[in-house]
Parts: C-alpha cells; sequence; structure tokens
C-alpha cells in the first residue's frame, strides 16, 4: 500500500499541476488513464458500481462524485476537487485534494484551508490506543468553529483489498466513542466541508453531489495507517 500511495500522489501531483482556467475535466481524466497505464496500475474508481471514469471531478458546489467531462471547462474562481483511486498488486489507496483554479476569493481559500486542517486534526487523533470517534470529533470541531459543516451522508472509511471496507468514519461524532484504534488498521480519513449547510443532494446523473444550498465545498484525502510508532500517511502530499 506504500507503493500504490506513492504512485497515487504522483498522478495527483502531475494533474494538479497542470490544473489551470481554460482545461477541461476531461483533460484530467486522459491525463490520469495515461499515468495508470504507465504506473501498471488499476484506477479503482472505473466501473466501481458503474461509474464511468478514472476520476472523480467535482467544482465549487460539487462534493464529490463528479464526473470528467469535455464540456466541464474550468474557470478563474473555481475549486476543483480530484479524488483518485487505486488498485496495486491487491491493495487498494485513495486520495483527494481541493485546487483553486486561477484567482479565488478570500472565502473560498478559507474554507480550503479550514478542510485542510480538519484532515490534519483527524491524522493527528489516528493513534494506537485512541477511539474512531476520536478522529470524527477532531475533524468536525475546527471545520465548525470556523463557520463551516461537515458532509453526514458521506464518510471515510476503512480500505485495504477492498476499496470500501468496515469501519465507517464520520466526520462528526463525539470523542471517545467507536471501536479502539489497533496498529495495522488503515483509514481513508477525508473531510467533506461546506462553506453553508452540511445537507446534500445527488444530481440526475445519479452521481454527482452537490450542496443544496449551492454554496462551494472542500474535499481532503489521505490514506492512513495506524502504526506502533503513530500514524503513517499512505499517500503523503504537500496539499
Amino acid at each position: 500500500m506504500r507503493v500504490g500511495g506513492r504512485i497515487v500522489r504522483e498522478i495527483l501531483y502531475d494533474l494538479t499541476s497542470m490544473t489551470r482556467p481554460g482545461i477541461t475535466t476531461w483533460d484530467l481524466e486522459v491525463t490520469a488513464r495515461k499515468r495508470f497505464s504507465e504506473k501498471k496500475a488499476r484506477p479503482a474508481f472505473m466501473g466501481y458500481r458503474g461509474f464511468p471514469a478514472a476520476l472523480c471531478t467535482s467544482i465549487n458546489e460539487e462534493v464529490v462524485h463528479g464526473i470528467p467531462s469535455p464540456r466541464r471547462v474550468l474557470k478563474s474562481g473555481d475549486i476543483l476537487k480530484i479524488d483518485v483511486g487505486l488498485y496495486y498488486k491487491g491493495f487498494y489507496t485513495d486520495m483527494a485534494v481541493s485546487i483553486p483554479v486561477g484567482d479565488v476569493d478570500e472565502e473560498k481559500l478559507r474554507l480550503l484551508n479550514v478542510a485542510r486542517g480538519a484532515l490534519r486534526a483527524g491524522i493527528d487523533k489516528a493513534k494506537v490506543g485512541n477511539r474512531l470517534g476520536d478522529i470524527s470529533h477532531a475533524i468536525q470541531m475546527p471545520a465548525e468553529e470556523a463557520g463551516f459543516s461537515v458532509v453526514r451522508e458521506y464518510t471515510g472509511h476503512g480500505i485495504g483489498r477492498h476499496l470500501h471496507e468496515s469501519p465507517q468514519i464520520p466526520n462528526f461524532g463525539p470523542e471517545g466513542s467507536g471501536p479502539r484504534l489497533k496498529p495495522g488498521m488503515v483509514f481513508a480519513l477525508e473531510p467533506m466541508v461546506n462553506a453553508g449547510t452540511w445537507e446534500t443532494r445527488v444530481l440526475g446523473d445519479d452521481w454527482t453531489v452537490v450542496t443544496v444550498d449551492g454554496r462551494c465545498s472542500a474535499h481532503f484525502e489521505h490514506t492512513v495507517a495506524i502504526m506502533e510508532e503513530g500514524s503513517q500517511i499512505l499517500t503523503d502530499y504537500r496539499m
């Protein structure tokens, strides 16, 4: 999974580097498929429950599961979320970042910083002896203290031989609750932080999740292993 994590962060670094006004989300999809082929890895999302692409590309009020399209042209001021899952030699890794496109206003940048910080806070609690709820609570608090909200319908998850494994990891909840964390557990931690309400709905394509109030959302994700010496980010990337 460490090797898979390195591959997925390299792919995401390439996609982040090419993100700018004027390109389409399909341009990113084409590049991703080429990189997967070069790395002899398989895109985890392609065909998963019928999903038609290697990437999830979600813009502004789109929270997660946006489908790449040649008609979706990035504009200055957008927030783009890229979610990448990878299957390599029997194991999965999963990672997401939110990217400001061109000139982005201060409130959107603050949303990105808070969501990024919420993920870091959750990772800091991913330690042997803590409980699962400690992670959830650590993600929730900085988001809500900043005046934002965390999505409740979608969660982080266990990951390993399968893309989604137990347990689900909500981005909210009481600390001190849930199972005790043990060495060898691996989680995909992924706060989804909304500028307005936490409520979402799914568009007519049956995939794209958007905020009910149309306000922006930010999404960051790492695959994290619980080790005796502390948490280890298998998809480590300077977000």
